[in-house]
């Protein structure tokens, strides 16, 4: 038996560490992008590493065999050299995806370098154990365990090391350390472990080694896993800038930036210059479009909104698409004037016809604009101008560009104050109803009230319907509200029965949310179950808008409620956009002339409309109430053309509860 040394070809084994830590850098190129993605875009990245990794590992082993000069042919075992190779990529896998957890605590980063170190090592083994040759070899137990823990260590400070870089995609050189570090693993737990091993031949092959020919499968194996660990590289860094980078930075449907470029470009771009304008653009009746012709119009509608934008912009600044139908706008080095200038050319390009599948379509937008750095020197803070403006330009009427200012900002800022605290005052018991009388001009008697409500602050007073209904109505917490206010209106309604103070019909205005879900009939046959009050002493006030909306819903639950025996009125009739040959199907009691006709009254259209509102009214067989109220002349024009019921600030004002009592005995008949 004789027992021949091993002795090795430096460059090759220097070639040998480069590959290792080259593999290396590459696989944490890769698991960098890990934490920025998610799903099966996340497992991809992570697989694409540990692929790299074990593939540069596996063939690290085999070139560090052809580095050694041995006196004898080896040939390798197909299977064995395939299942290290599977070794080093599972075992890079578990280690990978245990180091880029979110919590990266002590015990896990053991965990990790620990499976990487082993893996390295079982690799190593399973490798060895490929080799066919005439003699067998002989590990030394304190060498190979040297080995093994120089593996364990090395790969636990590369994984150490990886938390200081782990979410970054660049060069870093924390990176470079950690791939030194696993190219160190891997070399050193390689030429260690056979620097002391022994090789036991059978016969004596000749005194002068000579350098092994290599075996050309191992070769061929070798080269082809190379090639395929930098495919891998490769491959993911196409995806990466190509695909992937499209699909997390650009809207699918319009092609444009989504909100990952706009804060990519607002990072690299737009704070170059002095000074910029922000543009928020929503389209208006946009939902309309979309729920009546359907998604896929839409769908095109958008499209070729984004298409006039581009156009509109050009070259000066960009655009991008926030999501649904809402648009930005960023134009770096703006003027104030140029910024006016482009509001207006985006507004009139965009309400231009649509023609899209056979449906000629109109839109137009609302734009809010704000100003670097006068508005803010971040872009948290010019899009939240931006918005701010863009709300004004809704709440007066659409279709126009609003420039921030610091008014809007203390407008805006109320307003969030006032609906947070609105979400507290029925539990706070900050609401109260005030009652506005309804009188027969003919007769001088109270015929009804009209229950309204108002809401005491705290801090600000009384605050006025008009502020607080539009939030109530957005945020759905008029729908509570009502509850509340239809149990107290007929429970005081039937307090003032008992004590014979009235008996009179009190009317609640209802809100459109009050119509979905079909339970209104529920609510208010409850309140007056609770109460006690019959039906016909309780009345609904709807708007003309809640007529037309879903009107066959809408004159089903009617039609239970007057059914029931409560009484329907129709707000501020002539004002909305109802047909009247619907009129007849709506179930309504009464008509209310809006005020606007009766403050105009002297003009003669106005006393036209009033007249035939009037008209239209007793052929309906509908009772009439004129609004508004306030004079002499208005009251004898009424009469004179056969409106009786009247309700105005000459009869009296809106009056709490305690107030309204004495009125009822002042002005009893």
């Amino acid at each position: 038996m004789d027992q021949m040394g091993i002795h090795y070809n430096i460059w090759i084994v220097l070639l040998s560490f480069a590959l290792a830590a080259t593999a290396a850098y590459s696989a944490l190129n890769l698991i960098s992008q890990v934490s920025h993605s998610t799903g099966k875009i996340r497992r991809l990245w992570l697989l694409s590493g540990a692929c790299v990794l074990g593939s540069g590992i596996w063939a690290m082993h085999f070139v560090g065999i052809m580095a050694s000069r041995l006196p004898f042919e080896v040939g390798y075992h197909p299977g064995r050299a395939v299942l290290s190779l599977l070794i080093s990529i599972l075992s890079s896998f578990l280690a990978l995806g245990i180091a880029v957890a979110s919590r990266q605590r002590l015990l896990r980063l053991l965990a990790s370098g620990f499976i990487l170190g082993g893996g390295i090592s079982a690799m190593h083994y399973v490798g060895m154990s490929s080799m066919e040759m005439d003699g067998r070899l002989h590990y030394e137990p304190m060498a190979q365990g040297i080995s093994m823990m120089i593996a364990l260590l090395a790969s636990y400070i590369a994984v150490f090391l990886f938390r200081k870089f782990k979410d970054y995609t660049g060069f870093s050189a924390w990176k470079l350390c950690s791939s030194l570090f696993i190219g160190f693993a891997v070399t050193g737990m390689h030429y260690i472990s056979l620097s002391t091993s022994r090789f036991e031949l059978n016969s004596w092959l000749g005194a002068k080694p000579f350098l092994m020919e290599t075996d050309f499968i191992l070769l061929t194996g070798v080269s082809l896993v190379t090639l395929f660990m930098l495919a891998i590289s490769g491959g993911a860094v196409f995806l990466d800038r190509h695909v992937l980078e499209k699909m997390a930075y650009h809207d699918p449907l319009t092609e444009l930036p989504n909100r990952h470029g706009l804060e990519r470009y607002f990072l690299d771009e737009f704070f170059g210059v002095n000074s910029g304008a922000v543009f928020f653009v929503d389209l208006d009746r946009f939902k309309s479009i979309n729920d009546t012709l359907g998604h896929d119009i839409g769908d095109e509608l958008l499209q070729e909104v984004a298409d006039r934008l581009m156009c509109c912009v050009g070259c000066q600044g960009k655009v991008f698409r926030m999501g649904g139908d809402e648009f930005l706008i960023a134009l770096p080095d703006c003027t104030l004037e140029n910024a006016q200038d482009m509001a207006e050319h985006v507004l009139r390009e965009v309400k231009k016809s649509y023609s899209i599948k056979g449906n000629e379509l109109y839109v137009t937008a609302s734009v809010g604009i704000s100003l670097a750095p006068v508005h803010g020197t971040d872009r948290s803070a010019l899009m939240k101008a931006a918005d701010t403006a863009l709300y004004t330009s809704k709440d007066s009427g659409k279709n126009k560009f609003s420039v921030f200012d610091q008014e809007m900002n203390r407008h805006q800022l109320r307003r969030m104050s006032l609906e947070k605290d609105l979400r507290k005052a029925l539990a706070r018991s900050e609401f109260m109803v005030v009652y506005q009388p309804k009188w027969d001009s003919f007769m001088n008697v109270t015929v009804g009230l009209e229950a309204l409500l108002r809401w005491r602050h705290p801090e600000h007073g009384i605050i006025s319907p008009a502020e607080f209904i539009p939030i109530a109505e957005e945020t759905g917490l008029i729908v509570p509200i009502t509850y509340w206010m239809l149990h107290d209106v007929c429970g005081q309604n039937m307090l003032w029965h008992r004590a014979e103070v009235a008996n009179v019909p009190v009317s609640i205005n209802m809100s459109a949310r009050m119509f979905e879900g079909g339970g209104l009939y529920d609510v208010v046959e409850e309140a007056l179950t609770r109460s006690g009050l019959e039906p016909h002493f309780l009345e609904l006030e709807i708007t003309e808008s809640i007529a037309m909306n879903n009107m066959e819903e809408t004159v089903a639950q009617l039609s239970k409620l007057r059914n029931l025996g409560v009484r329907v009125s129709l707000d501020d009739f002539g004002t909305g956009f109802s047909s009247l040959g619907n009129l007849d199907e709506i179930p309504v009691n009464t008509l209310k002339i809006d005020q606007v006709f009766i403050r105009k009254s002297k003009m003669h259209s106005k006393k036209a409309i009033i007249s035939n509102i009037i008209a239209i009214a007793s052929n309906l067989n509908m009772e009439v109430v004129a609004e508004g109220v306030e004079t002499t002349e208005q009251i004898e024009l009424l009469q004179s053309l056969g409106c009786r019921v009247m309700q105005g600030f000459y009869y009296g004002r809106p009056m709490p509860v305690h107030e309204l009592g004495q009125w009822f005995i002042e002005n009893t008949a």
